[in-house]
């Protein structure tokens, strides 16, 4: 019984220790994220690094993601991919493992406590490397895991990173401890929680892994007829197996993936380019006008006109006199 106290005081101050070690590094990382963008909006400091401000909570807005570790200072975020959820904050990172249509909001921000987060794009050839380099390949059979997942951020990787932004204002430093820096961080990642998942940034980034055809033909040829006989077939699966193992990925089904992908080429299409709704929609794929507002405001929740004026008008009202 008397032995219990002592090892009970032990734990109770390391912990203590590593909550002080995180508050730290998150309280650094914010300064330098802040210092770094110091008003709200995106900068990429670095090829691979983005980091990003707002003072308040933002729409959903629909993009494509990247292989990529998220890491938030301040704030919190939301991330859908298909019907999944994921939110992260200070204590939690995301991984994304492939290029996908999602759609994201900040969902904490304020002028006190601006959202301050980063995005470090993790390159396959390089997790390849550093999974060579510690002796975990991927195992053979191995199941193919969801493309996106939030974890808790352990002090460890939170402090490789706050070292990767450090060195923003070291630029002759950053030359030849950048990398090493990096190796790090996937390493950190590489034996976490979520090593598995990034192992798959490896495998889908190859050209030989049969979702990443998949996943990269679907983009390619948005715009034609959807054969899925076609891709499982050359993904040397049934149909029924290349739905699932397409699904398991992505949380979409092929159908839905080529619908977001034309969807958000169209909206580009008219913000960017002066498309009209006929045209853009033509552009991608349909043939069917009324399809395509249909399908359009399900995934926007506004038709094609009426959002293309709301985003112009907010883009408007956003630029400073």
């Amino acid at each position: 019984m008397g032995d219990g106290l002592p090892m009970a005081v032990t734990i109770t101050h390391a912990t203590d220790r590593a909550d002080d070690r995180m508050a730290t590094s998150r309280a650094e990382l914010a300064t330098r994220i802040a210092c770094a963008v110091p008003h709200d909006g995106m900068a990429e400091p670095h090829p691979g690094l983005r980091l990003r401000r707002a003072s308040a909570p933002t729409e959903l807005g629909h993009g494509l993601s990247d292989p990529a570790l998220c890491v938030l200072a301040q704030g919190a975020k939301e991330l859908r991919l298909g019907d999944a959820r994921f939110r992260y904050d200070p204590e939690h990172y995301l991984i994304a493992t492939a290029e996908l249509p999602i759609a994201s909001r900040i969902v904490d921000a304020s002028p006190e406590r601006p959202y301050l987060g980063l995005v470090l794009r993790l390159e396959p050839s390089l997790v390849g490397s550093v999974m060579i380099e510690a002796g975990r390949p991927t195992p053979r059979g191995a199941s193919a895991l969801q493309a996106i997942d939030v974890s808790p951020l352990d002090a460890d990787l939170l402090d490789a990173v706050v070292r990767l932004v450090r060195l923003l204002a070291a630029p002759a430093d950053a030359r030849v401890l950048g990398p090493l820096v990096m190796r790090e961080i996937v390493y950190r990642l590489l034996i976490g929680e979520q090593g598995d998942r990034l192992r798959q940034i490896a495998a889908l980034g190859g050209t030989t892994h049969p979702m990443a055809e998949a996943i990269d033909r679907l983009r390619r040829d948005f715009d034609q007829p959807l054969r899925i006989d076609d891709l499982a077939r050359a993904s040397g699966m049934s149909v029924s197996g290349f739905h699932h193992h397409f699904k398991d990925v992505t949380a979409m089904s092929p159908l839905q993936f080529q619908k977001q992908l034309r969807l958000q080429e169209a909206r580009r299409l008219m913000l960017g380019e002066g498309f009209d709704a006929a045209s853009a929609g033509y552009r991608v794929g349909y043939r069917d006008a009324s399809q395509f507002t249909r399908e359009y405001k399900r995934l926007f929740g506004e038709p094609p006109l009426r959002d293309v004026e709301r985003l112009r008008m907010a883009a408007t009202e956003s630029v400073p006199l």
